[in-house]
């Protein structure tokens, strides 16, 4: 173990069932759209099933946060208002919020005290910008994907420092879909179609296909994904997130579903648990072996933790797994690979063929024999993935995964007393007293039903007997077990700390001058921001604006190319022949998409 503090693995879930598996397999805290204003709109929850998301997940002392974290209009943040005091009712832990006019609200006091959390659609992917929300007041910063180790180490140390009565939390992201741009800064889709990210409705503009052409109009690249990224894997640097001083380690995927969730939060489950104490109750017992290149994901990269690399998948935007091996061989209706990858009937594999993904499923096998249910494209030197792996699919589905919080049972004069982990205690009374005719008996007898915490959210961990038994009808002990149990259960409850909120107020904004990047959407975000000593020169591009740029990202083309020292412009077209000239800040290596 490398740190004392609790570390908190937080989990997506795109509705009430997958919020449930997130819990039984490890998450001390999810992560849910409301109703209305979350950035994935598609995936929006009501307030009966968040509450039963909230009930269940408090047993386990899990936190359920909800996402509020669009920009909004005048209307809709009179309805957020209400939908925020809903929340809080309902006993929800915290609301991760974009828009401005949000904070307004809280730094007057028109908002309950629930923690406010920046999202990561505020863009903070510098030290002023974190500092800022630090002086704000805010409970938690989620920062930008883009930040290396240490520039998160940098930002910990200025605003999450455990000695620091202002310290805020910091939220990075360990897992999942990248967006190309810097979140909060996409205006693609919204210019293209009218579907904006900043409102919940991004069209997935990265994920299409582009040409990429120099000055003189040159070929570089065409028909190709080329702003498509691959997905985010930080597994190997979970330790030194943790030391870096990271509070909250955050696995994105609030489209994906239960054997996703439950495969990705087992496995970083077992990887935090290594690094630090779990900040929620309970112990997880699995019944497989965690294994994240068998669920969704378009190739594996860990973007710019440690270094710059080639983070981009230019040839689909679609799932293409693990690899198996090459094509050694082609007969009429199979193939042969070397590979020590066990293949499954129903297996779905997976090959780039002119340009596109191309798949197929296995019929059978035979040693090194792949007979598909369809040969088209195959030929010696193909790669071949897999990308549904039939019988790892049917295991997550049909597991019987369960999160139990231990229990200690002791038996004294006639009580029994039950302390769970979290040192919450209950007792019921034992209303027997006949001698029984077996003592060794009638102990086996209390331990073995005891034991028997059945499908309730224990395990008991020890049944002790430290006085003399009565004689106890086995029916009577499994009641007592139930009662004493619900008892515990209320007592766990009851005693569940819920944080608030500490009082907003204003800070020094660290740009002077606000355009349409800053997202101001509302009278009352324009007036948060002059609050903070900051003139407002432009609202949203949802409100009329025209962006000059559309995207400001980290992945260059440039570089991917090997053409950092190249003098030439560059374009990219899209598939109606719409040219969009390239901006490359080498400086601070980044390239800008204008219109």
């Amino acid at each position: 173990m490398i740190t004392k503090r609790k570390l908190e693995l937080l989990a997506p879930a795109k509705d009430k069932k997958t919020a449930i598996t997130a819990i039984e397999s490890g998450a001390d805290a999810v992560y849910i759209g409301s109703p209305k204003f979350g950035a994935r709109q598609a995936v929006g929850n009501s307030l009966e099933d968040i509450k039963e998301v909230v009930d269940y997940a408090h047993k386990f002392y899990v936190k359920v946060h909800v996402t509020i974290n669009t920009i909004l209009t005048e209307e809709e943040l009179l309805q957020a208002v209400d939908l925020i005091n809903k929340l809080y009712e309902i006993g929800v832990d915290a609301i991760i919020v974009q828009d401005m006019g949000i904070l307004k609200l809280a730094v007057e006091n028109k908002l309950p005290p629930i923690p406010i959390h920046a999202s990561t659609q505020c863009d903070t992917r510098t030290l002023q910008k974190a500092e800022f929300f630090k002086k704000l007041g805010v409970s938690r910063i989620i920062l930008a994907r883009e930040l290396s180790v240490e520039q998160i180490r940098e930002i910990c140390d200025a605003v999450s420092a455990k000695d620091d009565e202002d310290a805020v939390e910091v939220e990075t992201f360990i897992h999942g879909a990248l967006c190309v741009s810097y979140s909060g800064q996409c205006y693609m889709s919204h210019y293209i179609g009218g579907r904006s990210a900043n409102r919940g409705e991004c069209a997935q503009a990265c994920r299409k296909k582009y040409t990429l052409v120099d000055e003189d109009g040159n070929i570089i690249a065409k028909d190709k994904h080329l702003l498509s990224l691959k997905d985010f894997n930080a597994s190997r640097h979970i330790e030194e997130l943790a030391k870096a001083g990271v509070k909250s380690f955050k696995i994105e995927g609030r489209l994906k579903d239960e054997n996703y969730v439950k495969n990705v939060v087992l496995y970083y489950r077992n990887l935090l648990d290594k690094c630090g104490r779990k900040s929620s109750s309970g112990q997880v017992f699995a019944d497989f072996e965690p294994d994240v290149n068998k669920s969704f994901n378009r190739g594996f990269t860990e973007y710019f933790l440690k270094k710059r690399e080639k983070c981009f998948n230019f040839d689909t935007p679609k799932a293409v797994g693990e690899k198996i091996g090459t094509v050694t061989r082609v007969g009429r209706d199979f193939f042969e690979i070397k590979t020590k990858i066990q293949l499954n009937n129903q297996d779905g594999l997976c090959f780039m063929l002119g340009g596109h993904l191309e798949g197929c499923l296995v019929n059978r096998t035979d040693k090194n024999r792949v007979f598909p249910n369809k040969m088209s494209g195959i030929k010696v030197g193909t790669e071949i993935f897999r990308n549904n792996d039939i019988q790892f699919e049917k295991q997550l589905t049909n597991s019987k995964i369960k999160r139990r919080i231990g229990v200690e049972i002791n038996f004294r004069d006639n009580v029994i007393t039950a302390i769970d982990d979290n040192k919450n205690s209950a007792e019921v009374e034992v209303g027997f007293s006949e001698i029984p005719k077996n003592h060794e008996k009638m102990k086996e007898n209390f331990i073995k039903q005891m034991e028997k915490t059945g499908d309730s959210d224990f395990f008991a961990r020890n049944v002790r007997i430290c006085s003399d038994l009565p004689f106890i009808p086995v029916s009577e002990i499994n009641e007592l077990r139930r009662s004493l149990l619900e008892k515990l259960m209320e007592e766990r409850l009851k005693n569940y700390k819920r944080e608030f909120q500490k009082p907003l107020q204003y800070a020094e904004f660290p740009q002077k001058e606000l355009d349409y990047r800053a997202n101001i959407h509302n009278s009352q975000a324009k007036e948060f921001y002059e609050q903070c000593g900051s003139k407002v020169c432009e609202m949203s591009a949802e409100s009329g604006s025209h962006p000059d740029e559309l995207m400001r990202t980290k992945h260059c083309l440039k570089f991917a190319f090997d053409m950092c020292k190249s003098p030439k412009k560059l374009y990219l077209i899209d598939e109606k022949g719409k040219k969009y000239p390239l901006i490359f800040d080498c400086k601070n290596c980044e390239m800008v998409l204008r219109t």
